[in-house]
């Protein structure tokens, strides 16, 4: 299958080939590749805005910030939380990452991993060659997918840190596989994590390593507390048909307008209760070659008086949530937005109903699309 004549990888796809495919398709596939439905919903006060955090809860003081030094890419939360990486040339599937939490006592960790490019190339360990210095890690990130390759090192990571912001060449190799990974930007983007955490001059630096000492560090900030509302029984629920007043609303019809060619599509309505006198209704909204999308409503019983939900991000509201499932036993709605098939670039977002809304309680983001599994993806949002 292709999109814009670009093909669509999966997981099967064979590694000698997938090196090629990266490539291709990271230059034609843009993030969040499923079309969003317009909505001609013309009155905003029909639409039931979550909040980014719960009542009661504590506010975080920094801002989620994304900032691009030459090759290398950082992501700090709203927790100061960072993650920097870097890519391997053209984005062909490499990727080393430096992640630093907040406040005095945090140490920095670092991950790495590629793509090779033949079946049985990869006996051997995992090692990151830095100016002719090897930092063998430990293997396993994904072990359950035997076309990467991926390692973590153990213990102090502080060396290779230093050796990241002052080297010229980076590889990463397991066996006869290997790739180079960029250092352009690398020294800029952990100074500017120093500067952001407030470690300048500190002895928990990335870079600028001085004599302050660790308890001068900021403390991290506050996180926001969200809390569910108690589970409620999903029992007696109504029929997922949507009644002639809720079709009849402007921002459905334009669902069922972008839909038509997926009949079978249209009809995945979806019902779930919210509490003895609310329920949750997902309506289909537009579907492509690897994601779809739901709009969702609160509503009385049996879908009376629908209420349009804009769900919080770390950026500005979604209308419409992709690769969506709602858990009633947690309370939880969890979307994730595939920049492309192979899902290693997009979106990861959970919501939960407090009982008055759905606030954001997690979310993370990769905006490059350089082969990084989603467990590896920095976050933009935390929460406790």
């Amino acid at each position: 299958m292709t999109v814009h004549g670009v093909p669509l990888l999966s997981l099967e796809t064979p590694p000698m080939m997938l090196r090629s495919l990266l490539l291709t398709a990271s230059a034609a596939l843009a993030l969040g590749a499923c079309q969003e439905g317009a909505s001609t919903e013309p009155a905003a006060s029909t639409a039931v805005a979550a909040a980014p955090a719960s009542r009661g809860s504590a506010t975080a003081t920094v801002k989620t910030e994304t900032r691009k030094f030459r090759d290398w890419l950082v992501v700090c939360d709203n927790g100061n939380a960072c993650s920097a990486f870097g890519p391997a040339p053209d984005g062909q599937g490499g990727w080393v990452r430096v992640s630093m939490n907040a406040g005095p006592d945090a140490r920095p960790a670092v991950s790495a991993g590629f793509w090779g490019e033949q079946e049985e190339g990869g006996a051997g360990p995992f090692t990151l060659t830095i100016d002719g210095r090897a930092f063998p890690a430990a293997q396993g990130i994904d072990p359950s997918n035997d076309q990467a390759y991926a390692g973590v090192i153990e213990g102090d990571a502080i060396p290779v840190v230093d050796a990241l912001a002052s080297g010229r060449r980076l590889t990463l190799s397991q066996g006869v596989e290997s790739t180079p990974i960029s250092l352009s930007g690398a020294a800029a983007a952990l100074l500017w994590i120093d500067e952001r955490q407030g470690r300048l001059s500190t002895a928990t630096a990335l870079v600028r390593r001085g004599s302050k000492p660790a308890s001068t560090v900021p403390a991290a900030p506050a996180l926001p507390v969200v809390r569910p509302a108690p589970a409620v029984a999903q029992t007696n629920l109504p029929k997922p048909v949507l009644s002639a007043a809720f079709e009849a609303r402007a921002d459905v019809k334009q669902c069922r307008a972008d839909t038509v060619q997926s009949p079978t599509f249209q009809t995945a309505v979806t019902v779930d209760r919210l509490s003895a006198d609310q329920e949750l209704w997902g309506v289909p909204c537009s579907s492509g070659a690897y994601n779809y999308s739901m709009r969702y409503f609160v509503t009385g019983p049996n879908g009376a008086d629908p209420q349009a939900l804009s769900f919080p991000t770390s950026r500005t509201p979604d209308d419409e949530v992709v690769d969506s499932e709602y858990d009633p036993g947690s309370r939880t709605l969890r979307g994730f937005n595939k920049g492309r098939g192979i899902g290693d670039c997009g979106i990861d977002s959970l919501w939960v109903w407090t009982g008055r809304a759905f606030v954001l309680a997690a979310e993370s983001e990769m905006r490059e699309c350089w082969g990084v599994p989603s467990d590896q993806w920095p976050t933009t949002w935390r929460s406790r």
